[in-house]
């Protein structure tokens, strides 16, 4: 006689372990289906959100864009032309783990630096464009980020093409030292000769926009227009309330603040961009 039939005998209830369900019944939940807004903490279908240019269906909050989405936005389809510079990996200072933190990145984001540059066309409309990715060491600014901007804009000069900029930056990169903050005199340089062959530059501020990217190429375009809602600044809140020993706007420091101050020509919902960005090369297209 088996113990579960004695069990049974003596009247002790007997529980019947469950039937284990084989992987192959269960049902096939797509990964990444569901999200959670980092705004609103919502969740939220991400089939919605990417339809929606990565807004939040519930707060409106804008949702930080990796290079390669925004100029799927903004540049036609199959015209995008990515440059080849080229350039090599630069630890002047020999910082510690760098090179690994770099490599850590190009893995993750598929890109070589935290700018994409090269030539598309926005409705026809030819131009250079270049994307910062927050994503690649929060899109601090190295002697590889420089270069790169520089050179397009050496570029976008021979080629007589107009400019546009995309910043999303937490500003110099620390490992790199002075040679990191060498890129703002750098890139200002060429812009400065760019702008005396009397080319266009659009500088478009996303979030976030800080550092010495705003002390540098992100505050010279001969139109700037900021996204909605962006962060943009060089110091830090709490800094700047400690220096100045006053209280500031709970705005501050934002894109629609900036407007009202003067230092953004317009402020720019995500899905009407690449609409104002063509109306601008066309007005300002020459021959």
């Amino acid at each position: 006689m088996e113990f579960r039939d004695i069990l049974r005998r003596k009247k002790i209830k007997v529980v019947e372990k469950p039937k284990r369900v084989k992987k192959s019944k269960l049902p096939d939940i797509p990964k990444d289906l569901w999200g959670i807004c980092p705004y609103c903490k919502k969740i939220v279908y991400i089939k919605d959100i990417e339809e929606n240019q990565y807004v939040c269906n519930h707060c409106g909050a804008y949702w930080r864009l990796s290079c390669q989405k925004r100029i799927s936005y903004i540049i036609d389809e199959g015209t995008f032309k990515p440059f080849n510079f080229d350039i090599p990996f630069s630890n002047p200072l020999g910082f510690p783990q760098y090179e690994e933190k770099v490599k850590k990145c190009q893995e993750e984001t598929g890109l070589d630096e935290a700018v994409l540059c090269g030539v598309g066309k926005i409705y026809g409309e030819k131009c250079v464009i270049c994307v910062m990715d927050s994503r690649f060491i929060m899109g601090s600014m190295g002697y590889g980020v420089g270069e790169r901007i520089t050179r397009s804009i050496e570029y976008a000069q021979n080629a007589q093409l107009p400019l546009i900029i995309f910043t999303a930056s937490g500003g110099a990169r620390m490992q790199e030292g002075m040679v990191s903050l060498m890129q703002m005199a750098k890139v200002s340089g060429a812009l400065k000769k760019f702008s005396e062959c009397g080319l266009l530059y659009v500088s478009v501020l996303t979030d976030p926009t800080t550092g010495g990217v705003t002390a540098s190429f992100a505050s010279l375009g001969d139109i700037i227009l900021a996204e909605k809602g962006a962060l943009i600044g060089f110091a830090g809140k709490r800094v700047i309330e400690q220096t100045i020993k006053q209280e500031i706007p709970k705005n501050f420091q934002t894109a629609e603040f900036l407007f009202e101050c003067g230092f953004v020509d317009m402020v720019v919902e995500r899905h009407k961009m690449k609409d104002v960005l063509w109306k601008i090369l066309t007005l300002h297209k020459t021959g």
